[in-house]
């Protein structure tokens, strides 16, 4: 029998409580000679294995590729420390909720009955991930957190910024995204948590969000900014005693800020563009850059072009990791498994026209003709990818594109519960033709939230594992900087330079899954079911 590698930890295990989980708790033990474990680390070899194609007068030559990786994963979860920019927010303040009432295992009622609370709507808390199959062929599944040591929402250290300096329980009422009885129960628990002092370029965001602006950075020296934020960082993690420290912006959408040449293009030109406070350095950068400058990684969860090439570079030259943008919650999401879904059954779609409209305070801010434009920008991209897979559905006699058509209206009365409806017309065999039409109610921070913990549950993982190219590396390395596994859940897949993104959600889940398997000795995944198929 091959050697036994177990990532099982029974001191975490011990500590598991209902209500409470625990930082780096696993169950999987794999029976490989791929994975050794020593030193706090799981080391596994990975034959990752591709094709390379050409194609020369109308044929297809395809060269298989192998290449051997060495995979280090260091074991020991950091205690990591969560830096919103919008603390006060719905999402930040419903985070922060959730992650206080799971900690304290507070339940609540309603009038449907009594709530546990729980983290559903979470891959990281809620999903499994399939391990293979039982001796009857029958698929067994694990929790996707116990398969490799994973960061726990309830161990996050919680802090941030806001241009408001609401408390969070004054933030988590005005959201009036959770039930009474939640609320009452989480007020004596965030009303001491006061957000810091924030960044505010009124050019950037709507001019309705000028009355909440009373928490702010003084000042229009916009590299004495930059250092502020630094010292913040270095305070919040010194104060607290922290391994780690993660940025995420949660607050609101920006106007895209221009590309100009000599001015946010390169790392140097945007450093000097800071220094001299020019106008189109917004807020969300001059986070970013801070943040990089720290070593600390920085995920945009809105849909603003805070990564200009030049804020890319500067990630590359510091090795610090970036994550964007904008987080896909709801309609976006469903729009990058059916549009897949259509393409993938040789259905054309024609055009996917989409409609919301919602009353909290994201929406107020995107009636703002250029906040939406970004928000727009965002939401048209997810299917890009998809078209270009099927050249015979979309080519020079059929056409390229698809009319794709977005509307999001400020209507306060449905608050929190966004309402989105989405048309996608598509043509079949023959001249005929096929409308799929979706009407979907969703609490918009409810399901945001589980995402900004799977982007940081799975940003500080990343930040764990290097490799190496076996037989022609001596050392490891950390990924690139730009965190391209984090796609599943963002609308706008932010890519390496020169690379494009993928939008469909099957294959994003796919590609940091098997990572994943491969990290503990398993194959990609695989359905063949020849176990079935065969005699």
């Amino acid at each position: 029998m091959a050697p036994s590698v177990n990532t099982h930890s029974a001191a975490t295990a011990a500590s598991q409580a209902p209500g409470y989980g625990k930082s780096g708790f696993t169950t999987v033990e794999v029976q490989t000679d791929k994975v050794r474990v020593a030193d706090d680390a799981i080391y596994s070899t990975y034959a990752y294995e591709n094709a390379v194609v050409e194609k020369v007068d109308g044929k297809y030559k395809v060269k298989p590729t192998v290449q051997e990786y060495e995979f280090k994963l260091d074991t020991k979860v950091p205690k990591t420390g969560l830096l919103l920019v919008g603390l006060g927010g719905n999402n930040g303040s419903t985070l922060t909720a959730a992650v206080t009432a799971n900690r304290h295992n507070i339940s609540f009622n309603t009038k449907n009955g009594k709530i546990e609370p729980n983290y559903f709507g979470s891959v990281t808390q809620a999903a499994t991930i399939k391990l293979g199959i039982d001796a009857n062929g029958k698929d067994v599944y694990a929790p996707f957190n116990e398969i490799v040591p994973l960061l726990h929402p309830n161990d996050f250290v919680i802090g941030g910024w806001d241009i408001s300096k609401l408390n969070l329980a004054g933030a988590m009422q005005r959201a009036q995204v959770l039930d009474y009885d939640l609320q009452r129960q989480l007020v004596k628990h965030l009303e001491q948590i006061v957000p810091l002092p924030s960044i505010y370029y009124p050019d950037f965001i709507a001019a309705n969000q000028s009355e909440r602006a009373d928490n702010l950075i003084p000042g229009e020296d916009k590299w004495a900014h930059v250092e502020h934020i630094r010292k913040d960082i270095r305070e919040f993690k010194e104060k607290n005693d922290l391994d780690k420290v993660i940025v995420l912006w949660t607050a609101n959408t920006e106007r895209y800020a221009d590309i100009i040449e000599g001015v946010n293009d390169t790392a140097d030109n945007l450093l000097k563009a800071v220094k001299e406070s020019h106008s189109e350095v917004s807020p969300s950068t001059i986070f970013a850059i801070a943040s990089i400058l720290e070593g600390v990684p920085y995920i945009n969860g809105s849909p603003q072009n805070t990564f200009v090439p030049g804020c890319i570079e500067l990630a590359e030259k510091h090795n610090a990791f970036i994550g964007g943008d904008d987080f896909k919650s709801g309609q976006t999401k469903l729009k990058s498994v059916l549009a897949q879904y259509l393409v993938d059954a040789g259905i054309r779609p024609v055009s996917v026209a989409s409609y919301n409209h919602l009353g909290n305070n994201d929406g107020y801010n995107l009636s703002a003709p250029k906040q939406f434009r970004s928000k727009e920008i965002s939401k048209a991209s997810v299917i890009d990818d998809m078209i270009e897979s099927n050249q015979i559905l979309y080519n020079d006699k059929y056409g390229k594109t698809v009319d794709h058509c977005i509307v999001i209206k400020y209507v306060p009365a449905v608050g929190d519960s966004k309402v989105a409806m989405d048309e996608y017309h598509s043509e079949l065999m023959l001249g005929g033709h096929n409308t799929v039409s979706i009407h979907n109610v969703c609490e918009d921070s409810l399901l945001a939230t589980p995402l900004i913990i799977d982007l940081v549950v799975v940003s500080e993982f990343l930040s764990r594992v290097t490799y190496k190219k076996k037989n022609s590396e001596e050392d490891y390395h950390q990924f690139h900087s730009v965190l391209s596994f984090l796609s599943y859940w963002l609308k706008a897949p932010l890519t390496r330079p020169g690379f494009d993104p993928v939008n469909g959600l099957n294959k994003q889940r796919a590609g940091l899954e098997n990572l994943i398997r491969g990290l503990v000795g398993l194959a990609p995944h695989n359905d063949l079911k020849l176990e079935e198929r065969t005699v």
